[in-house]
Parts: C-alpha cells; sequence; structure tokens
C-alpha cells in the first residue's frame, strides 16, 4: 500500500500553484479512482534547442461532474497525441465534447483552445489539465497524480490508500456530516436544516446531482385524501417475494411505516416554501387493468406515487439546497471521500476529503455520525463485470450518472461494513440499438474502465409496451406483458441477448389499451405528440424503421434467408393469435395483444437501459451499516442506492417509486438518530 506523504502532498500543490490546475482530483464518494503514481513518463529538463521533454504526461481538473482527465503526449517539438476523458461529465454537453476538445488540443500547439459552445465548464476544465502537461513537459513542474484506488478487471474493490498525516492540512469539526449531494443526501441535509442541526455536507462535483423525481410512500397525504388503504402486510410480503426473501422485512417495514412522515416533509418544503404543488397518480390511472392477473391487483403497488409539477421547472434537489441555503447552510463542492476514519473502539468518527480544487486533505470529524450518500456503482465497469455478470450481459444503454462508480461502497467495506451478496440492477426495456449490435460492453478508450454500453440514446421509452418481440431468428420467446427487466433477462437466453420490437401503426390506440403503469405510462400519456420524437430520435440514431411491408421491415431489421421466413411466419401467427383473443404460446392477456396489419410498420432491436444498482451495504432498521458479522457499526449510517438489505435480484418495478420512497425515507431516519429526534 503506498502511502500519500507529506513530500507528495507538497509537490502536488506546488504543480497546482505553477500549472493552475488540480493535479490531485479525486473521482469522488460515487466513483473511482489510485493511490499515487507518477503521472509523467518523461523526466529531467528539455534537450538544448528542443521545447518539451519528450513523453506521456496526465492532467485532471474538475469538471462540470467528474473528473476530467487530459493525456498528451510530446515529442522535443510538438505534441503529438492528445487523449481528452470526459467520460463521467452529463452525455449530451461535456461528454459529448470530448472529441472535439481533442481536436483543438491538437492543432493549437496550446492549452488556449476556443472549446465548445453549451460546454464551457468542461472545456475550461480541459484546458486546465492541458496547462499542467505543458508545464510538466516543459519540466516547469514534476506532479504526483493522487487518485483513490480505481480497482481493476479482476479485482473491484483494491486497496483502502493510506494518507500520511502530514498531508491532512485542514481540520473541519461538526456534529453529522453528509457525504453526496444527490436524492439521498439533499433529504437528509433539508431535514437536518429544519432542525437546526450542526452538519455539512460535501460533494464531489460542482452541484447537487440529478433529481430523481417521483417517490413511493405508503399511505402519505394523497392516499389520506382519497381514502386509500395500502394492506402493509401484503405488500412486506409481495417485496420479500420479489427480493427470493433475501431481504430484511425490518428494514422494508420502516419504509412501510415512516414514508408517509417522508412525503410529508417533501411537501412540506415543495409547496409551502416554494409553491409548487405537489401531484400524484392514483385510482385507475395507477392500478393494472383486472384482465392482467385478477389475483394480483389487490396488491400491486403503488395506488400512489408521488412527484411535483415539473412545468415549473423546478428540481428537488436543487430546492433542497436552496432550502439549507436559506437557512444559513451551504454545500462544500468539489469535496471528494477519500476514506472513513474510526477510533480504537471501531466506532466511525469522520472521514478525510480531498479539495479537488487544490488537492489539499481534510480531516472532517463528525460527532455524532457520518451518512454516506454516494449511489451505486453503474458506472464502473469493473464492478458491474464481477458483481453483476447477467445484468452487464444484457445491457445496451445507460441512462445512468457516470459518476456512479461506487466509491461510496468501496470506502464502508475498507473499514470494516458487509456488502449484499446479490446484485439488484434496475434495468428498463429500452436500450435501443442498430441491427447486429449485441448486448454487453463495446470497448471505449475515452470512457472509465474502456468500456461503455454501445446504445446511443439513454432510453427508448416505448420499448417497454408490450408488443411483439421477436430474436434474431424472427421467433417468439416469451410473454412480452411483463415487468420491465423480464424480457431483457429473457434475452439472455437469445442470440446476441437483443430482441426485436414490431407494432403496426395502430400503436396509439395499442398503448391506451395496455394500459402500462410507472414511467412506461408516458408513452400512453403522452400519445403522439411524445413518442414521435422518440421514435424519429432513434430513427435518426439507425436504431428504429418503418416500412410499408412486412417484408421491408424484415429486410431493414436485418433478417434473412431461414430467420427472414420465420419472422414473418411469427408476425401471421400473433395475427391469429390477436383473432382469437387467446394467446396459447405463451399466455398474454387478451387486452395486451395487438395485430399487426395496419402499415407503416415499425421496428426496433432493443436490450436493458442500466438506470442504477441497488446492491450495496446491509443496514439495520436505523440506517447503520451492518459490519460482515451484521453488527452496526457505531457512527456510520447509509441511504440510497448504496444501501442494501431491501432490494435483491432485480429491482420491482411494478411498484413504481420505492426506490426513492426508501431513499428519502431512510435519510430521514439516519437524521433522525444521529440527532437523537428519535
Amino acid at each position: 500500500m503506498k502511502k500519500i506523504s507529506r513530500k507528495g502532498f507538497l509537490k502536488i500543490a506546488a504543480a497546482a500553484a505553477m500549472s493552475g490546475v488540480t493535479a490531485g482530483a479525486l473521482a469522488a464518494c460515487e466513483s473511482a479512482s489510485s493511490a499515487v503514481s507518477g503521472a509523467a513518463s518523461g523526466a529531467g529538463s528539455a534537450a538544448s534547442g528542443a521545447a518539451y521533454i519528450p513523453g506521456t504526461y496526465e492532467g485532471t481538473a474538475q469538471g462540470i461532474s467528474s473528473t476530467v482527465k487530459v493525456t498528451m503526449t510530446f515529442s522535443e517539438t510538438a505534441v503529438t497525441d492528445v487523449v481528452v476523458d470526459t467520460s463521467g461529465e452529463t452525455a449530451s454537453y461535456g461528454a459529448a465534447a470530448a472529441e472535439e476538445l481533442q481536436k483543438q488540443l491538437l492543432e493549437a500547439g496550446s492549452a488556449e483552445i476556443d472549446g465548445v459552445s453549451g460546454s464551457t465548464i468542461t472545456s475550461d476544465a480541459v484546458m486546465k489539465a492541458a496547462q499542467s502537461c505543458y508545464a510538466q513537459a516543459r519540466g516547469e513542474a514534476v506532479v504526483t497524480s493522487v487518485q483513490l484506488p480505481t480497482g481493476d478487471e479482476n479485482d473491484w474493490l483494491g486497496t483502502e490508500p493510506d494518507i500520511d498525516e502530514a498531508a491532512i492540512t485542514d481540520t473541519w469539526d461538526t456534529d453529522i456530516l453528509i457525504v453526496g449531494a444527490g436524492n439521498g443526501g439533499m433529504m437528509a441535509a433539508a431535514y437536518a436544516a429544519k432542525n437546526g442541526l450542526n452538519f455539512r455536507v460535501i460533494e464531489q462535483n460542482a452541484g447537487v446531482q440529478d433529481t430523481r423525481h417521483w417517490v413511493g410512500a405508503v399511505d402519505g397525504f394523497g392516499a389520506q385524501e382519497n381514502g386509500v388503504v395500502t394492506d402493509k402486510k401484503k405488500l412486506l410480503s409481495e417485496i420479500s417475494r420479489y427480493a427470493s426473501g433475501k431481504c430484511d422485512q425490518r428494514v422494508v417495514k420502516v419504509w412501510l411505516d415512516e414514508s408517509a412522515e417522508a412525503i410529508g416533509f417533501i411537501r412540506e418544503v415543495m409547496e409551502d416554501e416554494f409553491g409548487v404543488p405537489m401531484v400524484y397518480t392514483h385510482g385507475e390511472e395507477a392500478r393494472w387493468p383486472a384482465e392482467n392477473a385478477e389475483e394480483n391487483t389487490d396488491y400491486i403497488y403503488p395506488e400512489i406515487e408521488y412527484t411535483y409539477d415539473r412545468s415549473t421547472g423546478a428540481e428537488r434537489n436543487k430546492l433542497f439546497q436552496e432550502y439549507i441555503e436559506n437557512l444559513g447552510y451551504s454545500i462544500d463542492f468539489n469535496t471528494a471521500l477519500a476514506k472513513l476514519e474510526k477510533d480504537d473502539t471501531g466506532r466511525i468518527t469522520g472521514v478525510i476529503a480531498q479539495s479537488n480544487d487544490d488537492g489539499h486533505f481534510i480531516r472532517i470529524n463528525a460527532a455524532q455520525g457520518v451518512l454516506l450518500a454516494c449511489g451505486g456503482y453503474p458506472g464502473n465497469p469493473y464492478m458491474m463485470e464481477q458483481l453483476d455478470p447477467l445484468g452487464t450481459s444484457v445491457t445496451t444503454a445507460c441512462s445512468y450518472s457516470p459518476a456512479d462508480r461506487g466509491y461510496g461502497i468501496r470506502a464502508a467495506i475498507w473499514a470494516g461494513a458487509n456488502f449484499d451478496k446479490e446484485a439488484a440492477p434496475m434495468l428498463f426495456d429500452r436500450g435501443v440499438v442498430p441491427p447486429g449490435q449485441d448486448a454487453g460492453y463495446v470497448d471505449s478508450p475515452s470512457a472509465f474502465g474502456g468500456k461503455a454500453f454501445p446504445g446511443p440514446i439513454r432510453q427508448y421509452n416505448p420499448g417497454t409496451q408490450p408488443f411483439l418481440k421477436v430474436n434474431r431468428h424472427g421467433q417468439r420467446f416469451a410473454n412480452e406483458s411483463c415487468p420491465y427487466n423480464d424480457i431483457v433477462y429473457a434475452a439472455a437466453h437469445q442470440p446476441g441477448r437483443v430482441y426485436a420490437q414490431i407494432h403496426d401503426d395502430n400503436w396509439y390506440e395499442d398503448v391506451q389499451r395496455f394500459h402500462t403503469i410507472g414511467c412506461s405510462a408516458q408513452t400512453r400519456a403522452g400519445g403522439p405528440d411524445y413518442v414521435l420524437p422518440k421514435m424519429e430520435e432513434a430513427e435518426a440514431a439507425g436504431c428504429f424503421f418503418r416500412a410499408d411491408t412486412l417484408d421491408e421491415l424484415a429486410d431493414k431489421l436485418g433478417f434473412t434467408g431461414t430467420d427472414k421466413e420465420n419472422f414473418l411466419a411469427t408476425v401471421e401467427r400473433y395475427n391469429e393469435l390477436y383473432d382469437a383473443q387467446e394467446d396459447v404460446d405463451f399466455g398474454k392477456p387478451a387486452y395486451r395483444l395487438s395485430a399487426i396489419r395496419q402499415p407503416p410498420f415499425y421496428g426496433c432491436w432493443l436490450g436493458a437501459s442500466l438506470l442504477t444498482t441497488e446492491q450495496g451495504i446491509p443496514i439495520n432498521e436505523k440506517g447503520q451499516a451492518l459490519d460482515t458479522n451484521n453488527e452496526p457499526m457505531p457512527g456510520l449510517y447509509v441511504t440510497g442506492d448504496m444501501a442494501g438489505s431491501f432490494f435483491a435480484n432485480n429491482y420491482p418495478c411494478l411498484m413504481a417509486g420505492v426506490a426513492m420512497g426508501r431513499t428519502v425515507t431512510f435519510a430521514m431516519k439516519a437524521v433522525k438518530q444521529m440527532a437523537g429526534l428519535e
């Protein structure tokens, strides 16, 4: 284990001062990163008459949501190669700018470039990182790159960094430390601020993280207003069944019993403080039709799912930020978790963090406890491949935050925490891809870990509808009326682990009859104005096709020979089942069958879109992290996607909003426990 020494730290500080960059930018509480390594492969000073010391150099700087890295190779007189890694940035903005920024750096001969319009923060970060490379190549600075362990393809966990005391140059004291300014962290901060507690929030990125808008709560204000009473015993049993019994029912009961209070507090902030109306779905809109399976309709959840009027432009996490700032608190952005600290008794006493602005280390003492709210690991291919090979194999697209690389999980394990043994990915059947593309990772040198999922669109929402689905041999292989992840898991047994979805021009009438719930209902509720642009986007990406005949559609989807014959025969068979109003092949409910006769005909290839992972650190009913003997770890609490004990195998997507309901409920619970409020 390498130690980050005072000498190494002073080199970092000197380099940062000379080059104006963050030499030791960490990948974060929610990301990954490696102990101490020399970034430069060149050494010494430039030869007489030479402008640069030949070699390859790295520079890093904080972007809008992640650490940006630039790697530059120099001859004695020029830059010969540039690699720009913005894979952790927002996909449609900073991440998309990498190629243009790389081109500009190659052509400019300096770090002063125009940048990319709409990606100003990322462009500035790339320029700062390039400045560091130039400084090293000119012999002006010797940079030691300090990054936390990334793990690798054989060891996702890596080794906890050992940070020299002399490198810790700042100390903060607080009662409660919240690590992560996402959905769980901001809920905890807002509740702590309401109660006037002494707390701090650190966040590796430059702003609060994306809001997941929909929240599942049991017997909340919407239920009370409409006389809806949930059978908690039956719902508890169903969640446990969905997890194959691999959950802690005491933890699930906390959500059942206390989520109403959590959604009530959210309403208090949203409506009373900012005038943003809370809204919810209920009644027939939120209920599966009886034909789906009569015996299931009385426990399919939710009867009510909560969100808020987003036409106002509101985002819950940003309003929570404003709320705590109005009460005199703030968030320490660009401050990343390095490791947890504990005393001789094993109690977690705080953390060591690192500033992404200048690389210095900070000891943060938390007298009453630390809450980790750092997200899952969907952006970490090392963890995905080793911990969830099945989910990885069927995924074609990503809708996750690239910064979610499991660093909070790994830091907790280094400190002695247990870890769920069963993967629980949140997979949506919406990962549209071109014909011939297999599911699973593809090589992507600019991405973290050198791998990425191939789908060009985050989520193709109409993919969730229960239209006919066939494999590459043109054959139907499953009942398409199923939870989001069931069809993608079924495809794990099909060629390429992908499938084609087929429908005709009566799709709008069909989806009204299908009446799917949860976020898939956007296709039904939004109608043509919502769906047609989605189709056009996928069509422009070469992933969606329309044709006047089924024969032509088969050609566009790539079916040939016997596979094409199978495809045409399968559509004919499906029309027969529709006419008979009985699916004797796979048992799909009659109301979810659809004819494929009205041109034009439509088709696309699909796999899973990965939103997040729910495999995490086991907790008890107080939200405390559990050690490897499943005993509480004093001083350490966990919430959100990095918390365990609740989900296993997959996410119960028919219970819409449950993950976010669990997140906000245990965020509030942790604050209550640390502050002695209950």
